[in-house]
């Protein structure tokens, strides 16, 4: 134990601080948890809107069903005759694969023999005749067969959908290492195509997209599972069908698919079989409109030689996706690029071991970190962390733009700051307290008896910081700009009106056992329960509360009797907020100055409920918590419920409107019944019943100042009544 205590100083506490930190960051990026991944995808977005790969027009084009193509032919789906006139164009301008960014998994419903079988009034001639007419569908499926057509499918995971019992066409799959199943990213059931169509097809692949957690569409799969057969995407397919190749191959090893290919072409892939899109600017000459196309208005230089897709860019048809370069691209933009960058070798990369790469650079920064820490000056700490950082950005920005891979720079950066600032702090950081300090640092805002009790037995506190229960009071001087123009001749003046107001203010909380916390210019933050423990904290601040009133109306009493009856003297007035709830209690500040306080939304929403005092008219405002416990020790009367950041219930508030002898009078008691059944009249929107509620109340609250409070619900239900639409 002695030599571990010894290895300890000799390091100190900031570089053992920064290891442990370190081995806590490795175990995180290990586990790579959502944000974590979220943060890395987003610095590769970055990169694509920075440096975007160069377009080309010559390799792929869109035939675009657009909203013009809608507005023109109708609603999808249009007559499979259509398709099919609309791929004999395309072949005739010189298209040479054609894949369909759509599906067909039903007959057409424009054929023939269907009107034969549903148009009332034809005679028995006609209907024989459109009996036999070929259908829409073998008519398509003889366009499909006179060129070389790739049908999209979509996989998809709907619970209990039951998919409908077609042949499987399996494109041929030639495997070269480990069985990447256990990888490929899974689609329990298929949707395909009239088995008349795949038949007639040269190829089939799936075009079904998964967004990242951030439904961004970074990578899209180009080998899958669906149905439990091995299926290319609809882009990967294409180049297949291209290239004359019989099969695809797949390349794994033990940490998941590296590549796919077919033919000349081989395109990295990460350990799922998904490809990072290489996006390039957007580049409307890509698309055609299926209008345009269909009447005879686009030249055959637009479609010669190149590769086409069939799909949508219409907003009704739903196919839009998020993209790092664009918030609503089409989605067979997508397959589109994937096209693209595979046909000019320029797809990115992620290659597994990255990760391992990633996280070693971010052990050697920080270890040069805790290493050097001790042993330099600030400034030469802080120009080497600078020095790291751009040769980090340097590095990955090079392999981005140069050799489209794709490496982390986050991870190693923001693990050598966290480092580097945990470094910095625990220099600043006090390790031990004495009895002097303890009394220097309470005495401004303990009474002096318990300043004495900590002295005496230190250990009853916590330095640096704890969870405890607290109850907190916040007070606030009402106009107060307005008193200080009054003022704004005599600043001295001024300053010893506050010191008057906060001197028996300041006394009426010590004297039961408060905490000052600060005095942030009129205002007072004051908690109780900490540094000591007060089993009755609630009942002590909320008496503390009805006390801080009793001071003002005295001051203002005697601020009157001295400017005498002839000058009338502005009362002043405080509003205060009283809330009990879990806060971080504690010392806050460095080695040189710090303050005993208290942190947390309990404090935040008291300080909001201070604020509320002068909506509401009432002088005091206390937390639901605050209220249940002191019940039987104060009148306390529920005003209102709000909803509380970060809670799902709403937070019941309160006023207190005298101690134990106003709760136990009969006047109270009536008001409150009342008052709960106007809260339960409004609440339930029954406006009637809450007027009459508040007339009632209002003439049973004179005696407690309660008028500004029932005409601010008066306002509320007019409002309401006038505008019904906002109280949905």
């Amino acid at each position: 134990m002695n030599v571990l205590l010894n290895e300890m100083r000799r390091l100190g506490a900031g570089r053992i601080v920064g290891l442990l930190l370190l081995v806590g960051l490795i175990a995180l990026r290990i586990w790579d948890p959502g944000p974590v991944e979220a943060l890395r995808q987003r610095s590769f977005d970055i990169y694509q809107l920075m440096y975007p790969r160069a377009a080309r027009q010559d390799l792929v084009t869109i035939v675009d069903i657009d909203e013009m193509s809608l507005r023109a032919l109708g609603q999808w789906p249009w007559p499979r005759t259509v398709m099919a006139e609309m791929l004999s164009k395309i072949v005739e301008r010189g298209g040479t694969v054609i894949a369909f960014d759509v599906l067909f998994p039903e007959p057409d419903r424009s054929s023939p023999e269907v009107a034969a079988e549903t148009f009332h009034g034809l005679d028995d001639t006609t209907r024989e005749k459109l009996r036999r007419l070929p259908s829409n569908d073998a008519v398509f499926a003889d366009a499909i067969r006179r060129s070389k057509v790739v049908l999209g499918q979509s996989g998809y995971r709907v619970s209990g959908a039951a998919p409908i019992a077609r042949p499987a066409i399996q494109t041929g799959i030639a495997i070269l290492g480990a069985d990447p199943r256990p990888f490929l990213v899974d689609f329990p059931h298929l949707l395909r195509n009239l088995p008349i169509l795949d038949l007639a097809a040269q190829g089939q692949g799936i075009f079904s997209i998964i967004p990242e957690q951030d439904g961004t569409v970074r990578r899209v799969p180009v080998v899958a599972i669906a149905d439990g057969i091995i299926v290319p995407s609809l882009s990967l397919e294409m180049l297949r069908v291209a290239a004359g190749s019989g099969a695809i191959l797949i390349k794994t090893d033990s940490s998941g698919v590296r590549s796919v290919g077919v033919g000349n072409f081989e395109i990295p892939t990460d350990g799922k079989g998904r490809v990072w899109i290489h996006f390039s600017s957007l580049k409307p000459g890509t698309y055609v409109s299926a209008i345009d196309l269909l009447q005879g208005r686009v030249p055959a230089d637009r479609l010669a030689g190149k590769m086409v897709l069939i799909g949508t860019s219409a907003a009704g048809l739903l196919d839009l996706k998020v993209t790092p370069v664009h918030p609503a691209l089409p989605g067979v933009e997508l397959h589109a690029q994937l096209l693209e960058s595979a046909l000019m070798g320029e797809t990115l990369s992620r290659p597994t071991y990255t990760a391992f790469t990633e996280i070693v650079l971010a052990m050697l920064l920080s270890l040069i970190l805790i290493t050097l820490a001790p042993r330099v000056n600030a400034g030469t700490l802080f120009a080497l962390g600078g020095a790291t950082a751009v040769v980090t950005l340097g590095v990955s920005w090079y392999c981005f733009s140069s050799l489209d891979l794709l490496i982390d720079y986050t991870f190693p950066l923001i693990s050598s700051l966290l480092v580097y600032a945990v470094l910095v702090c625990t220099n600043y950081v006090t390790v031990s307290a004495d009895r002097y300090r303890i009394r220097s640092a309470f005495s401004q805002y303990l009474s002096p008896d318990l300043v004495e009790q900590l002295a005496q037995s230190p250990d009853k506190l916590t330095l640096g910081g704890e969870q405890r229960v607290l109850t907190v009071l916040f007070s606030d001087i009402r106009g107060f700009t307005a008193i200080s123009e009054l003022y704004k001749d005599d600043p001295k003046g001024l300053t010893t009106l506050i010191n008057r107001l906060f001197t028996p203010l300041t006394k009426d909380i010590m004297e039961r056992r408060g905490t000052i916390d600060k005095y942030m210019g009129d205002a007072i933050m004051a908690f109780w329960n900490a540094p000591l423990a007060d089993p009755s904290h609630e009942v002590n601040a909320c008496e503390a509360a009805c006390a801080m009133l009793d001071s003002l109306k005295a001051l203002n009493e005697q601020r009157q009797r001295e400017a005498g009856d002839d000058q009338p003297v502005p009362p002043l007035r405080i509003g205060i907020g009283v809330n009990t709830g879990l806060c971080a209690v504690g010392n806050f500040g460095s080695d040189l100055h710090f303050n005993y306080s208290a942190l947390g939304d309990t404090v935040n929403l008291a300080s909001r409920l201070e604020g509320m005092t002068k909506q509401y008219g009432v002088p005091i405002i206390i937390g639901e918590r605050t209220a249940q416990a002191v019940l039987t020790r104060f009148a306390v009367l529920e005003i209102d419920h709000l909803q509380v950041r970060g809670k799902s219930e709403l937070q019941r508030i309160f006023t207190i409107l005298g101690r134990a002898d106003v709760a136990a009078s009969n006047d109270f008691a009536e008001l409150n019944e009342r008052n709960g059944m106007m809260l339960t009249a409004y609440r339930c929107r029954d406006w009637p019943q809450a007027l009459e509620m508040i007339l009632l109340c209002r003439e049973l609250g004179k005696t407690f100042g309660l008028g500004d409070y029932y005409e601010l619900y008066i306002q509320r239900i007019r409002h309401l009544i006038e505008n019904p639409a906002s109280s949905s």
